[in-house]
Parts: C-alpha cells; sequence; structure tokens
C-alpha cells in the first residue's frame, strides 16, 4: 500500500521523504531576471512545503525570456550567465535548509517571451508565422541558433550543479521553446529538426543528451534529471496527441537514464477523448519502471493528492503550497486538519507570496484562482491600501464592487 509519506528513491540514489512534490510555479520576483529578497524569501518559506521543490522555470538564453512579465522588477529568473550564480545558490540552500531537495527548472520560453522585446531581446521560435495573439516580433532560429540553444541548457545544467540544486528539470510542456520544436503546428521546419515527428522529436532529444552529458560530467551521482512534459497539444488546431507525445518520452527514457517524467496536465486524472485510461496510466509504458512518475494538475487537497498517488510515483501541487507553505510537514507529521486550504490577507503574509504573486491573485479575473481570494481583492493594484490591508489583515470593509469602482 502507498502512503503519501512514503521515502522515495530515484534510480541513481538520491532519496525524498514523501511522495509530494512542489510543483514549478512563476513566482513574479526576479529585478531583471536577478534572484530578488522577495525570491528568497517566498523560497525560504516552501522548504518543507514538499519532499522535493522544483524552482520555477529559468531562462536558460538571453533571447529565452522573459516570459509572463509585467514589470523589470517582477520577472522570470534566469540562469544563462554566470551573473546569476550568487542568487541561486541562496534559493537553493533556502530550499535545502530542511533536508528536502531543491530542483531547477530549466526552461527556453520561444514565442512565449513577451517581455523580451521591453529588454532589448527577440524572442525566438522553430518558424517565424502568425500567432493572432503575439503582437511582438519572432525570430526563426537559424540551425547554428538552435545548436546554441541547446548547448545554452548544458551550461545551464552546470550552473545549477554548481550552484548546489539537487538536480534540474527539462521544461518541455506548457507552449514553450522545446514544445514548440514537437508541435506540427508552430514546427513547420523542411530541415533536421522539423518534417517528420522523428526530425520533431531531434530538439527536445538533442537537449536530454546534453543535459545528461553534463552530468555525468560534472554532478554527484545522486544528481536528479527530469523532463515534464504535456501530454497533447489539441486546441482548435493539432500539434500533437498522446499518441506521438508517449513515442518521444520513449525515445527518451530508452536511450538516457532519467530520474522521472513529470506530466503537466489541468486535472491530475484526466483521459484523452480515445481513450478510458487517464494519461498517467498510458505514459507508464512510456516511461518504463526505472523512472519515476509524477503528474500535476489541480491537486489542492489531502484528498486529492490520495487519489493522485493511486495513478504515480510522486504527486506535485501547485496552487496548495501557495496557500500553505508547510503543507508536506503538516502531512508527515500527522496534521492533515490544520492545512490551510484558503487565501486571506493575514495567509499572505505568513506564506511569503511575492508582491507579483499577490497582484496576480488578487485579480478577480485570475484563472485558476485561489480559494477564499474575495479576501484578497482590495491587494490588487490600489496603491496604498496594499499596505494597510496587509498590515490590519483584513479587507472585509472592501467589495469588489468598490474596488472596481476604484479602477
Amino acid at each position: 500500500m502507498k502512503s503519501l509519506t512514503d521515502t522515495v528513491t530515484f534510480r541513481h540514489g538520491a532519496r525524498v521523504n514523501t511522495r509530494l512534490v512542489q510543483s514549478p510555479m512563476l513566482s513574479n520576483s526576479g529585478n531583471r531576471e536577478m534572484v530578488s529578497q522577495d525570491t528568497l524569501d517566498y523560497y525560504g518559506a516552501r522548504s518543507q512545503s514538499a519532499g522535493m521543490v522544483i524552482v520555477e522555470y529559468t531562462n536558460v538564453s538571453v533571447n529565452g525570456g522573459p516570459s509572463r512579465t509585467w514589470a523589470d522588477d517582477r520577472s522570470q529568473l534566469a540562469i544563462y550567465d554566470d551573473k546569476f550564480i550568487p542568487g541561486m545558490i541562496k534559493v537553493a540552500a533556502a530550499l535545502k535548509k530542511n533536508g528536502n531537495k531543491a530542483i531547477l527548472q530549466l526552461a527556453h520560453a520561444g514565442r512565449e517571451a513577451n517581455y523580451a522585446q521591453a529588454m532589448g531581446r527577440v524572442a525566438e521560435v522553430p518558424t517565424a508565422m502568425d500567432f493572432p495573439w503575439i503582437d511582438y516580433p519572432l525570430h526563426e532560429l537559424t540551425d547554428g541558433e538552435v545548436r546554441q540553444v541547446i548547448k545554452d541548457f548544458g551550461s545551464a545544467t552546470k550552473r545549477a550543479i554548481d550552484c548546489g540544486f539537487d538536480g534540474v528539470e527539462i521544461h518541455g510542456a506548457n507552449h514553450y521553446l522545446i514544445q514548440q520544436f514537437f508541435s506540427i503546428f508552430s514546427n513547420k521546419r523542411n530541415d533536421d529538426w522539423g518534417g517528420s515527428l522523428e526530425k520533431r522529436m531531434r530538439f527536445p532529444l538533442e537537449i536530454v543528451k546534453e543535459v545528461m552529458r553534463v552530468v555525468k560530467e560534472f554532478a554527484p551521482k545522486d544528481f536528479i534529471v527530469g523532463y515534464r512534459i504535456s501530454p497533447e497539444e489539441i486546441h482548435s488546431i493539432v500539434g500533437y496527441s498522446w499518441h506521438e507525445s508517449t513515442q518521444l518520452i520513449q525515445a527518451i527514457t530508452g536511450n538516457y537514464d532519467l530520474d522521472y517524467i513529470h506530466i503537466s496536465l489541468p486535472q491530475y486524472n484526466d483521459k484523452p477523448k480515445d481513450s478510458t485510461k487517464t494519461f498517467a496510466e498510458l505514459f507508464q509504458p512510456a516511461i518504463g519502471r526505472q523512472a519515476k512518475e509524477i503528474i500535476v494538475g489541480n491537486v489542492l487537497s489531502e484528498k486529492d493528492m490520495q487519489s493522485a498517488m493511486q495513478l504515480s510515483d510522486l504527486v506535485a501541487m501547485a496552487r496548495a503550497t501557495l496557500l500553505d507553505p508547510q503543507i508536506a510537514l503538516k502531512i508527515k507529521e500527522g496534521r492533515g486538519n490544520e492545512i490551510v486550504d484558503h487565501i486571506s490577507p493575514e495567509q499572505v503574509k505568513k506564506s511569503h507570496l511575492t508582491p507579483g504573486l499577490i497582484n496576480l491573485f488578487s485579480d478577480p479575473r485570475m484563472e485558476p484562482h485561489l480559494p477564499g481570494r474575495e479576501s484578497i481583492y482590495a491587494l490588487h493594484e490600489t496603491g496604498s491600501l496594499n499596505e494597510d490591508i496587509l498590515k490590519n489583515g483584513t479587507s472585509s470593509s472592501y467589495n469588489l464592487k468598490d474596488l472596481q469602482d476604484k479602477k
């Protein structure tokens, strides 16, 4: 019988003391991509949120970000240069202070680098084409530039090792560059990097190869390497289905000894339209017996965790750790009844949410939202009111209509 408090051992010897993982989430805390005090406060508060914490997607190339940013001091983090090492050393140390594992997610945002232009950069893509929702220039990568991005993932891995992280996760999900190369929707190339399924698989496979090369040469034996994937890209146009993505995962795990595969889902027990099995079940043959499977998707309660655990080896939580940064500790100690399951001005302080996250989740339009969000609407870009609310720990005298009228 599996338990959330089981110790899990990865194939190279790394051990985590629970099946719970903190999923990577953009903290909107970077100061021009550098680690800030807000970053350190946020991650320092989460040293007991899970047995393994995956730090938010971190940019490996100059033009690989920032993504989803609206200010220089609320940006995505980066590790494409040695100047980022001192800050990242502090992040790793803050997460490891209680004995849990710190993993750094490595990413290139591709077309999603929507703040690149503001920083004098250009967003890079497999194929220059029209995306109706994008109003900034896109640069189609040359063959040489593709190869440089692959090297950038290797260089970023070496920096992560030097910073003291226990592992890295390659971000091949959520419409960022690796997924863009794998998708027939966004990859229209006719060279070695696009066309057939095998050629669309080449970019992610070469990145895995380069990361593993660096790990074998420089990392401790028990260094953890994972790969995150969205199992399908099906919207108005199909980029790929699970039939193709399982082939990619099988190619990865068949050629490289990764420690885990992380399945990114809206709902942890989702199923494709053409199967009665969940994605978690469908990916298990491709993952094999040596690598662990992690699933994530709307896991908010201990009941959700128990249910998700039946489908995979480890369960990743996202918003649940924003609400309660000690959620894994409480479960480990049998204090599940003490888990905080809604946000409040008081909990904003206790959980050390960054100003960027406060602004994001106090927006009435934000989805998915935090339970109890009505209590923090007054924190959404309302000037001095922010300080009053945080100081007094209440916003009960304000309602949504009042706030909308003030805007």
